[in-house]
């Protein structure tokens, strides 16, 4: 009792026991398919006994052969050949199950944590880089699927194998049996001290492979720049520098596991070379047949390779739950707010013609990082106005959008929403922002945001049942239609990754595009139109703004070449924001 006592005490403590929730975790997922599972249980369990009667005839027909039974050779021989055949059919539809099973759980747990990620709070989930995360997706949750059939299944196949081989011997001859489980207390002692080392390797791999994978994944993404600075030797040889640490991490692992291996090899042939001499002495001394002999060694190699297998499962648990805690980190990060939706869509429904005014009263905002960015900043955007934010780069103009769109949330102070009938937003029915009033903001972010497809498919994301004249709409009121139409394929137009084939001027006005499809109350332009020229940039302005009247637009910009048409600039400077007067939007302007 002692005993178990400190087991249970040792499993809720330190390493084992977030061992134990992380394969609990796993059994989570297997337990879905227990049906299946109970299935594949039951046939490797007959495959396993047809295999224990294969050998039992094969010994009766080897004493039939050498004359201690010539009795039932025939019938032993048919029994024999079905058994095999019966067997082989048996593997074949476990390996098909364990297909179904493993794709299933590996699926199911690639679509649970994409759909964690994508609602996961934006700030907790930025600290982790984009190649770390394909990683984990990919190569942890393969490792992760793949063990599902490797714990109850195959450890009570295993099992029986084990039990079952041991009752054979111990029927024929219990000294032999004694003899072939001599490797057990050396096997356990071993796995018992390497299991810690075990898992730090694992650890450690999985680090180094995200390592790889992320630092490949962003040479990828900005090739064109590396190539621009002429810094392909320099990239060539950082990928070097990686897989240098790769590879010393994995051949350090690789000599851990070879001595591991080969002293067990070692313990297992040397019990091996006993139970065959044992064998041998016992038929030479007449006790057994040549028929016995067979079976001994054919259930020696069994009981051994089953009880290795059972020994092996252990390093296998363990890198399964060492690649179960890396999901299990990105599954368990924070939702993001996202509350009261079908509120806030009624609410859209309700404003959609008179449209809908943002106000920011008092905030504070700070990253989790501790950069402290807005401090008791104010101001208003109402529909119909085009509201400036200006200010030298990383003082927050890109924060506020963020801000405005709920993916990070203020510390102190309002951001609010509320309808544009209202004479301010305090003064009737308004809507703390978060993820759930995103619905209400139509965003062109900096950069190139386009995705791979056709002018249309890059279109219809913001409205997947747009028609053509809805497309071609949006494309006139950004100037767009005239590029677009010139190309001969038109909409159908292939856009390649990072809207290769277009300049960055023309992916702006798709990128604008895109978002008046969307038909949001709140236009958020982040530097959207910084690579247009000063013409075209307050034509478009102007034309969505006659086109839609009603609609609210929030303008980041380094540009004062469109404050003129704005209704209102502020100013984001040391932490604060301060309404720019006319003089000095006309003093910026002339000096632009």
């Amino acid at each position: 009792m002692n005993l178990i006592k400190k087991i249970f005490r040792k499993l809720r403590q330190g390493m084992l026991k977030e061992l134990m929730s992380e394969l609990l975790w796993i059994y989570g997922y297997g337990v879905r398919y227990k049906w299946a599972i109970l299935w594949y249980m039951v046939l490797g369990v007959f495959g396993t006994a047809m295999s224990f009667g294969a050998s039992i005839i094969s010994k009766n027909i080897i004493d039939a052969v050498t004359g201690y039974n010539s009795g039932g050779l025939a019938m032993a021989a048919v029994f024999y050949v079905g058994m095999q055949l019966v067997r082989i059919v048996t593997n074949a539809l476990s390996g098909r199950i364990s297909a179904k099973i493993e794709i299933k759980v590996d699926q199911e747990i690639r679509g649970d944590i994409y759909d964690k990620v994508m609602q996961a709070d934006w700030e907790k989930m930025s600290q982790y880089h984009s190649g770390d995360l394909l990683n984990r997706v990919d190569n942890d949750v393969a490792s992760i699927s793949s063990s599902v059939l490797g714990w109850v299944p195959d450890f009570i196949t295993r099992l029986l194998q084990f039990l079952g081989a041991l009752g054979i011997i111990l029927y024929y001859d219990p000294t032999l049996a004694g003899l072939a489980l001599l490797s057990a207390p050396v096997t356990l002692l071993v796995s018992r001290a390497l299991t810690k080392k075990m898992r730090s390797y694992n650890k450690r791999m999985r680090e180094v492979s995200s390592d790889v994978m992320a630092f490949n994944e962003e040479s990828f993404q900005n090739v064109q720049v590396i190539k621009s600075f002429g810094l392909t030797a320099l990239y060539e040889k950082k990928l070097r520098d990686v897989q240098k640490v790769y590879r010393d991490v994995r051949l350090d692992y690789n000599k851990f596991s070879i001595i591991t291996s080969a002293f067990m090899s070692l313990i297992g042939s040397a019990v091996s070379i006993v139970c065959f001499g044992w064998g041998v002495y016992r038929l030479w001394t007449g006790h057994i047949t040549y028929g016995t002999m067979t079976l001994f060694l054919q259930m020696a190699t069994s009981l051994s390779g089953s009880f290795s297998s059972l020994v092996y499962m252990v390093p296998r648990a363990i890198s399964a739950a060492t690649a179960a805690g890396r999901i299990m980190a990105v599954s368990e990060l924070p939702k993001e707010k996202c509350e009261n939706l079908e509120e806030i869509r009624h609410f859209l429904e309700e404003n959609r013609s008179c449209g809908i005014q943002v106000a920011v009263r008092n905030m504070d905002f700070s990253y989790c990082t501790g950069k402290k960015v807005f401090q008791n900043a104010d101001f208003i955007a109402r529909p119909g106005e085009i509201v400036a934010l200006v200010g030298p780069s990383g003082e927050g103009k890109t924060t506020m959008l963020r801000i405005l769109l709920g993916i990070v949330n203020v510390q102190r102070g309002t951001v609010r929403v509320a309808s544009g009938r209202q004479a301010d937003a305090d003064s009737g029915q308004s809507y703390e922002i978060t993820a759930a009033t995103r619905m209400l903001f139509s965003y062109v972010p900096q950069g190139n945001t386009m995705f791979s497809g056709t002018i249309a498919e890059n279109l219809r994301i913001m409205k997947q049942d747009a028609t053509d004249e809805e497309l071609n709409r949006v494309l006139e009121l950004v100037c767009a239609d005239g590029f677009v139409h010139s190309i001969p394929t038109g909409l159908n137009s292939p856009v390649r990754e990072r809207g290769g084939g277009f300049s960055e001027g023309q992916i702006q006005r798709l990128s604008i595009a895109r978002a008046l499809l969307a038909d949001a109350p709140v236009l958020l332009l982040d530097e959207a139109t910084s690579a247009l020229d000063v013409a075209t940039e307050r034509r478009v302005l102007k034309n969505i703004m006659k086109a839609e009247n009603h609609k609210t637009c929030i303008v980041t910009t380094h540009r004062p070449s469109v404050l003129g048409i704005c209704s209102r600039v502020y100013r984001i400077s040391g932490g604060s924001i301060s309404k720019v007067d006319e003089e000095e939007v006309s003093q910026m302007m002339m000096d632009f």
